[in-house]
């Protein structure tokens, strides 16, 4: 089913996050038919040398298959049975003179989809026969594993399904990922109409967290990138503390997290509000690049095959500008050039983790172009992916490649000078793969006018 963007908080409202359903595709991914699957939350903890608790945030096998977000909890899944419950811990009255009164067995009963819904300190009863647990998942203290009657199946492959099921994503998964992009996207556009007032990248990353937290978005997937002029030539820049003095453009690379689920959402706009004459042919080519690789998305479509059509965009964009010369785009494809202007990949799945998993990277691929490809298998549908090509221009990547003659003689040094400033351009979507197709769950402004046009808005 599609949900439009108007009804996703009427739909995350009324609806529960689906963790029986996800235990049921584990357990059959897994070819189970008894046993009982035992996971455990992250635990709270104090920082070092501190009384204050340290920031807390689940472990997603266990929220996968719970949907609760609290501390210290347990749950088992009883395949036979097929009965999902879950252990929170007991009321502490030191706790709740602290804190509050917290969730309580019947409260969590009825908030997550589960069966039943009980004290931690009752778990030891319940547990008997063979158990499913992930190795290094288990607590020191939690010594009821050891017990007669119980035997421990320490399962990488109980991890691994998890992994493989998390491709797929629901209904109510892709509300929570098209939340965040609401609220990121939105914050996106604070940030351009911004720029104009602003003087320091971060000032524009507190605008941005501010949109978020308004938005009720308390937490961010990922650190943001706010890279200005040739800071954006660095894919991961995280200082964010530079002037922009007299530089062109700026990247933005931001997005929220909303209850656990990601979102990963790149733009790039001139921080005058008129892209020059070089950064707006480069804006061209990635945005030619990102819509051609859109239109090859659907199911059972190699992302190999897809990031490679786009370094040929790249290729014949940069021949047409004549940054490259002396060679057909194949020639400099096979050798390789263009990945000194484009070194990472072209996307990776995204969910609860925004590098999320199922996508048998292959890291010791000695292919540069692919080395860092993220996914390396045919397109899942249901899978919700990245789509983010880019430009670089930064000196410390493509000057090895200057300096070999594999390499220089493709590219004209004295053209390519005038597109240092430039920095880098990358824009990024979140998309679901449909059964036929896409749907883009990213909706901010990309079109060079439009882009231009938010950029000098004042409203």
């Amino acid at each position: 089913m599609t949900i439009h963007p108007t009804s996703v908080s009427e739909y995350l409202s009324t609806h529960k996050y689906p963790a029986k359903a996800h235990a049921r595709a584990v357990a059959k991914h897994l070819s189970l038919t008894s046993g009982t699957i035992y996971l455990e939350s992250q635990k709270s903890r104090l920082e070092e040398d501190k009384d204050q608790e340290a920031p807390f945030h689940q472990r997603r096998y266990f929220f996968y298959l719970s949907g609760c977000a609290l501390p210290d909890c347990y749950l088992t899944y009883d395949v036979a049975k097929d009965f999902l419950t879950l252990y929170i811990p007991p009321i502490n009255p030191e706790e709740v003179m602290w804190s509050g009164l917290p969730l309580d067995a019947e409260g969590a009963k009825n908030k997550f989809d589960i069966d039943s819904a009980k004290y931690s300190n009752e778990l030891e009863a319940d547990l008997k026969g063979e158990v499913l647990v992930i190795p290094g998942q288990v607590s020191e203290s939690v010594t009821l594993l050891k017990d007669e009657g119980v035997t421990v199946k320490l399962s990488k492959d109980l991890k691994e399904a998890i992994n493989e099921c998390r491709v797929y994503k629901d209904d109510y998964e892709v509300a929570l990922i098209k939340h965040a992009n609401e609220i990121s996207g939105s914050a996106h556009v604070a940030l351009m109409k911004a720029a104009k007032t602003c003087k320091f990248e971060h000032e524009l990353e507190g605008i941005f967290l501010e949109n978020c937290i308004r938005r009720g978005a308390r937490r961010q997937a990922y650190d943001s990138i706010i890279a200005s002029g040739t800071n954006a030539a660095t894919l991961h820049y995280i200082h964010n503390n530079q002037a922009f003095s007299d530089r062109l453009n700026i990247l933005i690379d931001g997005g929220c997290e909303y209850d656990l689920y990601a979102s990963d959402i790149t733009r790039v706009f001139p921080l005058n509000g008129k892209f020059t004459k070089e950064s707006r042919e480069i804006y061209s080519l990635v945005l030619k690049m990102q819509i051609d690789a859109l239109a090859m998305i659907k199911p059972g479509v190699l992302w190999d095959t897809i990031h490679e059509t786009v370094h040929k965009i790249l290729i014949q964009g940069f021949l047409d500008l004549g940054i490259f010369q002396n060679g057909t785009v194949d020639e400099i494809l096979e050798n390789r050039t263009s990945c000194a202007f484009l070194p990472h990949g072209l996307g990776h799945h995204m969910g609860m983790d925004t590098h999320d998993t199922g996508g048998h990277p292959n890291y010791s691929d000695p292919d540069p172009m692919y080395k860092y490809l993220r996914v390396r298998i045919p397109l899942k549908e249901r899978a919700v992916i990245t789509v983010e090509p880019g430009v670089y221009f930064c000196e410390f990547i493509i000057k090895p490649y200057l300096e070999n003659p594999k390499h220089n003689k493709y590219i004209n040094t004295e053209i390519l000078d005038r597109y240092w400033a430039v920095g880098g351009v990358r824009i990024e979507d979140d998309v679901l793969v449909t059964k036929d197709g896409y749907e883009n769950l990213t909706n901010v402004v990309k079109e060079i006018d439009d882009v231009e046009g938010t950029v000098n808005s004042t409203a």
